[in-house]
């Protein structure tokens, strides 16, 4: 009777909390639609049954794209979150994970387009993504064994600057063994599949991406929340001093922490290729840039914020792109983050912590 009495107030708490945030989320969508639409008519002059179609299928656009910078910047954010460090190798994770994808589907499986087998695409998809992210996440674990953990009680600067260091690295062994420019990667998922709503023809692919995003996002907050090994995490981050005098090992908990992000970032590199046709060696700095402002966006070291700036930023670069400016889509985000920052040093939903003993 006690433990029913104690955990039913959090469970409602819970879903209260679920609730609010898919309110929120569905609601800011909807503003996202009414914006670009109104846009659409003052900007492009469309009339109002020309830009609803459009507003739509955009809006789906940019959730593609917010949930594949997303998905690389729960790294970054992860990382910082635990040793403080900006993982600026990790971009460059992502963009071997991309390449690895290509090598599985164009080169061992040997696909070269759509495939309409939909037991055979959910075959490749899901042996793309179980080929390439403990990939991404083993590389992941090895920089950090290799070159970090040497630096991590050196001071701040040093493995900064080695993160930049491997980031290098890892671009150059990309040049050397794949060479410059870009190299096609196989759009296995068909590109004709579309969807009809509201005038509009969304993309399945956009909306796989999406979903296989929000999976792995909620993968991950579950394993963080819910496991011991997710404990040891948090309790890592909170202090690293105190938890390992309650027995933490803070090696495995770092290790474990490397490959987590290095295996998201995979999944990311899958999927880049699928919506975008192509991969070259200097795609994890763009990207990885992108990630990295989003983590900062939300609130660096904060996992939903991470989540949330991703999407803050698909948008605003899809909103830019969609009225014709996409040149102008980086100073838009860069604006939006300067912004954020003058106002809330901390990110969206960052909090002010005290520096550690």
């Amino acid at each position: 009777m006690i433990a029913s009495s104690v955990t039913t107030p959090r469970t409602r708490s819970g879903l209260n909390r679920s609730a609010r945030i898919i309110g929120f989320a569905v609601g800011a969508i909807v503003v996202y639609v009414v914006l670009l639409w109104l846009a659409l008519q003052v900007v492009d002059g469309f009339a109002p049954e020309r830009a609803l179609p459009v507003a739509i299928q955009q809006t789906i656009n940019a959730l593609s794209i917010g949930a594949i910078y997303a998905l690389i910047a729960l790294g970054y954010t992860m990382v910082y979150g635990i040793i403080e460090l900006i993982n600026f190798a990790h971009g460059d994770v992502f963009m071997i994970g991309a390449f690895l994808a290509v090598v599985l589907t164009g080169g061992i499986f040997g696909q070269t387009g759509g495939v309409k087998d939909v037991p055979f695409l959910a075959l490749l998809l899901l042996v793309a993504l179980l080929f390439v992210m403990p990939l991404t996440g083993g590389l992941n674990v090895f920089i950090e064994r290799v070159f970090y953990r040497p630096f991590r009680h050196a001071s701040r600067l040093a493995p900064l600057i080695t993160a930049v260091g491997v980031s290098f690295i890892l671009q150059n062994l990309a040049l050397l063994v794949a060479g410059s420019g870009d190299r096609a990667a196989p759009q296995i998922f068909p590109l004709d599949w579309q969807i009809p709503f509201g005038g509009a023809e969304i993309s399945v692919l956009s909306i796989f991406i999406f979903a296989l995003a929000l999976v792995l996002m909620l993968l991950l907050q579950t394993f963080v929340n819910r496991t011991r090994l997710g404990r040891a995490m948090r309790a890592t981050a909170q202090d690293q001093q105190a938890a390992s005098l309650m027995g933490v090992d803070l090696n495995q908990t770092i290790a474990l922490t490397f490959l987590l992000g290095g295996a998201l970032a995979g999944a990311a590199g899958v999927v880049w290729g699928l919506r975008f046709g192509f991969v070259r060696q200097d795609l994890g700095f763009n990207a990885g840039l992108k990630a990295f402002t989003s983590a900062v966006l939300g609130g660096i070291g904060n996992i939903s914020g991470a989540v949330l700036g991703g999407f803050i930023i698909g948008f605003i670069e899809n909103f830019a792109s969609s009225l014709g400016f996409s040149r102008w889509s980086e100073f838009l985000v860069f604006m939006v983050l300067t912004l954020v920052l003058i106002f809330r040093p901390t990110g969206i939903l960052g909090q002010q912590l005290g520096d550690r003993a």
